[in-house]
Parts: structure tokens; sequence; C-alpha cells
């Protein structure tokens, strides 16, 4: 449900403290900056939690699974009617502060009718939203800053600083305000990433004729024409065209990739140059772009490492400042070492400063805001604990094929070692291939098309076909069982070889994978028949992304299915030293476990997000590679690196490096001037004005502070 009302920390642990102790509900998730909480419940009848929120002055309006552009528009004119009235209201409040002051230093005194009706007048044109948080508050035995405040405005007032209790209520309520405008910032973060998709679509009609259509209203398989200028409404497979489409909304990528027939497009992303048709493939609830959305605003919900200790550290933090702003109230006077005047007035300076919304607010608007980045430049990243834990990544695991490398290996040598042919193996190899999905056998079967005019039906019926994990493919053709795999499924075989065989296989094998060929060994189960070579070649940008985190002083390991000389080839054009080869699945997770199990080490796992999945799910975090057409690398991984590019993860490090920095930037300016405050209103050089602005004031900081990471446009050393 969305509460509009739910501005910050303090009504969060509002209705967690009314809500929790209510029979039937489980827990409670807040999504603080889309004022959006979300109650797991076994109720029936919602009625009581709405009771609930109405007692502390909040409503909840149930939210649909989508909400349609006119309702989010009508929301939007709402909200900024309400901002305007309030800020008129404030105002005038502030207009009559200022007379009390004016009118006070004019007569010399602050307690004389006029000064206490201007006073008055400010206090309750600016200060009654205050005032009634501060009474529920008081209902439910909740220290928070709308009691703190009331508490200190009225004792301004008991005291005879009619003046001082009206200017505090208008700088408290203009700071609030500036502060809600703030968040909104960060909220936009957000809701902008969704936006960039739009609304309203070229459709084709039965007639064959084109309009505009509200992209809600479309369905799969249908044509879109998307002119050049325009946004990509919605997911699709181009039917016809060509045109350079800038692709930065999804992959973060800085140049425009070329799309022709055949290829995929997303929403969000810009068409640049030709018309193009696509056929929908992806509903609008259901694009990459709204799954990116949708992820960033679940990773911002969950609470950061960092936010949980804030939190914590604040609901011990403000009860101590509160008994400490009692017992100066109090104590000295009754020792006989000052005037009630004096001492209430200190007291009523501390409990300003005992507000701890600048400590509280610092850490999510952070943390959104670099999920928001991170999304910004093609990394999905799936929570603040992921956002945290980058910067202490220590050891980091890389899948080679279609992650160090291309992923797009090509076939390069055919060794006959019995009576068949090369011609003839290629064609057992395609047909038995032809099942497959590895990269290899990709590369087999576009070999075999390339030299038979793409006539795919010229390939062998194959039965009793099986993938053998890790080892490679079976099948029977024509009554024959064949055998396609790498060496260790070879060795599985009780094969009868001569020593001169035995001589001319090893000499073979050497010669192909010292040129970093990756070998595949075609048999009958009796005898080798062939050898076939692919070659894969290390991706440009992968030397330039080991280099940096080599620079970050993280040490990086090769994990492999490959042989040894293949990846070890491959290892050294890439300066990688740890190279483990000829691993299946398990033995990937032997080496994660291995990895992990150094004291204190973060690790990180880069793979495809499907093959690698006991490894992945193994290290600390996470990283799906090119994960922008793969939809079970954008639900599985920790972290989804949108373009087949390895720099975006030093990229990564630098943004968690980045927003850990201004965390701990946050917390020290918040403490920090708490701190300088404490002892200044002991020492009696504050006041109550101070205190505000210097509490209003600091909470304003660091939320600007945190909004810094979105105009961090360009990463130093990285990609553009």
């Amino acid at each position: 449900m969305k509460i509009v009302n739910m501005d910050c920390p303090t009504e969060e642990a509002l209705i967690r403290q009314c809500l929790t102790p209510l029979a039937g509900v489980a827990a409670l998730d807040f999504d603080l900056l889309n004022r959006i909480l979300t109650v797991h419940h076994s109720l029936q009848d919602t009625s009581s939690i709405q009771a609930k929120l109405a007692d502390i002055g909040m409503q909840g309006v149930a939210l649909s699974t989508g909400q349609d552009s006119a309702g989010a528009a009508s929301e939007l004119v709402a909200a900024r009617k309400a901002a305007r009235k309030k800020w008129l209201m404030m105002g005038f409040a502030g207009a009559m502060a200022i007379a009390a002051e004016i009118t006070a230093y004019a007569t010399g005194k602050e307690t004389s009718l006029p000064v206490a009706t201007l006073a008055l007048i400010a206090i309750l044109a600016g200060g009654i939203p205050t005032l009634k948080k501060a009474w529920i508050a008081l209902r439910h035995f909740t220290l928070n800053i709308h009691l703190l405040m009331a508490v200190a405005v009225i004792g301004a007032a008991a005291i005879g600083q009619w003046p001082e209790a009206a200017v505090v209520i208008c700088l408290f309520g203009i700071a609030e305000l500036i502060e809600a405008a703030s968040l909104e910032r960060a909220r936009n973060a957000i809701s902008g990433l969704a936006a960039q998709a739009p609304d309203t679509a070229l459709l084709q009609q039965a007639d064959g004729s084109w309009q505009e259509t509200a992209t809600a209203h479309v369905s799969l398989g249908q044509l879109l024409r998307i002119r050049p200028g325009e946004r990509i409404a919605l997911d699709g497979i181009v039917a016809s065209g060509q045109s350079d489409v800038d692709q930065a909304a999804i992959t973060g990528e800085s140049m425009p990739a070329t799309k022709t027939a055949g290829d995929k497009v997303y929403a969000g992303t810009l068409n640049q140059a030709g018309v193009l048709e696509i056929h929908v493939t992806s509903l609008q609830n259901e694009t990459t772009l709204a799954r990116i959305a949708r992820s960033v605003q679940q990773a911002q919900s969950q609470r950061a490492p960092t936010q949980r200790f804030v939190d914590q550290f604040a609901r011990i933090y403000t009860p101590v400042v509160f008994a400490i702003a009692l017992l100066v109230a109090i104590v000295p006077p009754l020792l006989g070492s000052g005037v009630w005047h004096d001492y209430i007035y200190m007291a009523l300076v501390l409990l300003v400063i005992a507000c701890p919304c600048a400590l509280v607010i610092s850490t999510p608007v952070t943390i959104v805001c670099g999920l928001a980045l991170a999304a910004k430049r093609g990394i999905l990243v799936k929570g603040g604990l992921y956002l945290e834990q980058g910067r202490k990544l220590t050891a980091i695991a890389v899948d080679k094929t279609g992650t160090l490398t291309e992923g797009k290996p090509v076939l390069t040598d055919i060794v006959s070692l019995s009576a068949l042919s090369e011609q003839q193996a290629l064609y057992i190899a395609a047909s038995l291939d032809a099942l497959s999905q590895h990269p290899v056998g990709r590369a087999i079967v576009a070999a075999y098309l390339a030299r038979n005019n793409d006539h795919a039906n010229g390939l062998a019926d194959v039965s009793d076909f099986m993938s053998l994990s890790g080892r490679g493919i079976r099948g029977s053709i024509d009554g024959t069982r064949y055998y396609l795999g790498n060496q260790r499924l070879c060795n599985e075989q009780d094969l009868t070889l001569s020593s001169v065989q035995k001589s001319e296989l090893e000499q073979e094998l050497s010669r192909l994978e010292a040129q970093a060929k990756t070998v595949v060994v075609l048999s009958d189960g009796k005898a080798i028949l062939a050898l076939l070579a692919v070659a894969d070649s290390p991706r440009q940008s992968s030397l330039a992304a080991i280099r940096q985190m080599q620079d970050m002083g993280i040490r990086l390991t090769m994990l492999t299915g490959d042989n040894r000389h293949t990846a070890a080839a491959i290892g050294e054009q890439l300066g990688i030293s740890d190279i483990r080869a000829e691993l299946l699945p398990d033995d990937k997770l032997a080496a994660m476990n291995e990895l992990s199990s150094a004291a204190n080490a973060v690790t990180g796992m880069v793979g495809d997000g499907v093959n690698d999945a006991p490894a992945l799910a193994r290290a600390s975090i996470g990283f799906a590679m090119g994960a922008a057409g793969t939809d079970t690398a954008l639900e599985t991984a920790d972290v989804a690196l949108m373009q087949d590019d390895l720099r975006k993860l030093p990229e990564f490090i630098h943004i968690s490096r980045r927003t850990a920095a201004i965390l701990w930037q946050n917390i020290a300016l918040a403490l920090g001037i708490k701190a300088v405050f404490f002892i200044l209103t002991l020492s009696g050089h504050s006041s109550l004005w101070m205190a505000v602005f210097a509490d209003t004031g600091t909470s304003l900081l660091v939320v600007l502070n945190g909004l810094r990471m979105l105009r961090h446009k360009k990463i130093p050393g990285l990609t553009g």
C-alpha cells in the first residue's frame, strides 16, 4: 500500500511500532523513498491495519500490480499543489515570526501581548502539522523529532521565549519542506528508469495501416514501427529495417549498436537513424527496462549493513540524549548551581540536537542514488548489501568462455585420425551438436552450414542423444553410437589405441592447444575418429578490466571446463596466473569454497548466470555477464552486468567504493555537527534556533551529499 505522508524514518518507526504487535501481521517491508509499505499478513480483513494507521494520522492506499500513467500524473499534480500550499502557509508563518522578533527587539519585551500574539499566529500557521504528529507520538510513547520539537517550542513559550519559539517552528517547517524536495529527487532517480519507455507506440492495424496506440494495449507478436529519433516502447525482435540504436538505458554502452533483422531491441532505447519494424516479445510490465526498474526499487527497500547499524545506533542514541537533557534541566537547579530558566532552556536545545534524522536519512538516500547510478551505467545491483560489499572484494573467479573471451568460437581445424574424411567427421559432429547449446557445438554446426550453403536439413537424424555434464555429448547415427567431447570423456571410454595412434593423438593435441584452441574428440567408443579444434579469442575489453582490478588489489582466478593448455594460453594473453582448468560444475564450486575460505574474504564469481549456478551461489557476490537478453541471469544474479563488457566489473567496484565514502562522510558530518552543538550547548554558547538550523540543515546537507552520486557521470580510467 502507498502511504503519502510517510516521508522519513520517524513515520516508519511509528508505523512499525503500531503494526508489528497486531495479530496476523508477520512482517513489514518499507520502501521509504517511494512511500510504499508492504504488509505480510494472514488477515481476512485488513480493516484493523487501516484502523491502526488512521490512529497515527496515516492512510494506506492499496496498490494494484501496475499503475497507469494518468494515475501517476494526477498524483504528481496533487502532490505539487499540496507542496505549494505548504510553502505559502510556511511563508506566512515566517513573516509572523520575523514580525515577532522585530517587535520584541524594538520594545525590549519578549513577553508582551503583541509579541506573544504574533508568535502564536506563527506557531499555529506553521506548526500545526508538527504539533499533531507530536501528540500522536506522545500517545504511543515514541520519542521522535516531532515530539522533541514540540516540547522545545512549548517549553520556550512557557519560559517566555516567544519570538524564539516562533522562529524555531518556522525554521523546522521550512527545512522539512526543503528536505522533502531533495528526497523527491532521489525518488525520481528510480521512477525515471522506467519512464524512459514511451507510453504509446505506432502499431500496425488489421488493415495494414499504422495507428498510435497505448503500449498497455499492445499484445505479444504485434508489429511496431519505430521512426528515427523515437524511443522503442517495448522489447522486440527486428522484423525489417536497419538502424543504429542507443542502448545506454539498458547496457550503459556509450556507442550505439547497429540493429538489423533478427536482432533484439529493448524498451527505452533510442532509435537514431533508420525506420525499424519490430515484433513485440514483452508486454509493458515485463520489458527488460521494467524489470530493471523493479529490481532497483526492490533493492533500495532492503536495508544495507550500514543502514541497519545506523538504525540500531539511533534507537539507543535518542533516549540517551533525552535523558541527559532531562538531567540538565533538573539536577543543576536542585543543587543550587544555577537558575531554572537557564537550564531548562539548555535542556530544550539538547532535545532538538537529540534528533537523529540527519543520521538515519543519509543512508537510504545514498544507497538508492548508488543503485540508480549503477543501473544507468548498465549494472543492475540486487540490493544495498551487494553495493556495500563490492568495495571489499578481495578475490574474483571468472569463467572463461563468454566472459573473458568473445564466447563465439569458430572452427579452425579438423584432423582425421581414422578412415573418415574431414567432411564426414564434420557431418557426424555437426549432427550431434545440432542438439546442443554449447558455444563450441554451435561453432561446429555453423561451420558445417557455411560449407553446405546453410542446408540444415542435410544433417543426420540422431537418436539416444544425451548431454554429459562437463564432458560432452553422445548420440547414435544409423545404429552407431558416437561420443563428442573433451579428453575427460575420452578417458572414460575403453578405447584401444596403438602406440602410433597415441603418439599422433598427443602430438596433435599439444599442437592445437598450444595455439589456444579448444579441441573436441570424436569417437565411436572404440577408437578415436577425429579431432575438431575451435578458437575463441579474448575480448579486447577483458585485458583492460583485468589490469584495472589487479591495480585495485584484487586476486583473479580463471575457472574453466576447457583443457589446461588452452586455458593457460588465454590466461597468458590476459595476464591471469591462477588458472583452474578441466573443471566440472562441482569442481568450480569446490574452487569457490577454497577462495572463500580465506579469513574475511569477500569473493565474486563472474559467469553466465546459468551454467555456473553453484559457484555463483557460493560466492559473496554472483555476477552475471551480458544479462540484457537473459531473463534467468536478471532474476538469479546478485549483480547483472547488462553489457558483454568485463570493464563493468571494476566500474561496479568503483561505484561501491564511492557510495561507501559518501555514506561515511554523511555519518561523520551528522555526528560531528551534533557533537559540536552538544559542546556549545553545555558551555552556554548555543540557542534553540541555532540548534534547529544545525539539525535540519545537517539533514539537508547529507541528502544533497548523497544526491551527488547521481551527478557522477564519468568513472576515471574506466568505461565511458
